[in-house]
């Protein structure tokens, strides 16, 4: 089987410009959103949307190792295919996370010993990692998408195992800290 045909013209200056304003511009929002909370009654459980992301990080795990085994096994399209509904999932993800955000007040950790410990370790790993990683996973994506696949495959060896940890940490996250959610 041949490598898929690049979809995109190649064109860094715009491609950077896009991936570092996307960037920017989700990494504020959600500094905002750790400060901003609606207050409003929407007549349902808005950690619903919690849940929603852990399903979409669980999802998003999924996809990535069988993007890892398709590539590995040369089903190039097919790796291209989920990843490509990764990163869709990850944008589906960013709105929920969102609406979870503005809909429910924070949560508070109430776990004692070790486990609070292990708690805030993973939390804080799983955000800055997912806050460092967004400009590394577009500039990976875009190298694939211009047919740049020796490029591609050097990025991905260091920015995969990062959006797969992040990826896993949600899940754990949302586990540890759904009891405490009222």
């Amino acid at each position: 089987m041949s490598l898929p045909i690049a979809y995109l013209t190649k064109n860094d200056k715009k491609a950077n410009i896009f991936i570092l304003s996307v960037s920017s511009v989700v990494f504020l929002a959600v500094v905002i959103l750790h400060e901003l909370n609606l207050n409003i009654e929407v007549g349902f459980d808005p950690h619903i949307f919690a849940l929603l992301n852990a399903l979409i990080n669980g999802t998003v795990s999924v996809l990535l190792i069988l993007g890892l085994v398709f590539v590995k096994s040369k089903m190039y399209i097919s790796h291209k295919r989920v990843m490509n509904l990764s990163i869709l999932l990850s944008v589906l993800f960013l709105l929920s996370y969102i609406a979870h955000h503005l809909l429910a007040e924070s949560t508070v950790f109430r776990g004692q010993g070790s486990i609070k410990y292990i708690y805030y370790f993973i939390l804080s790993t799983h955000i800055i990692l997912a806050g460092l990683s967004l400009p590394f996973i577009l500039y990976t994506a875009y190298r694939a998408s211009i047919a740049e696949y020796s490029i591609h495959k050097k990025l991905a060896r260091y920015v995969y195992p990062v959006w797969l940890y992040v990826a896993v940490t949600g899940v754990v996250v949302y586990f540890l800290i759904s009891p405490y959610y009222v």
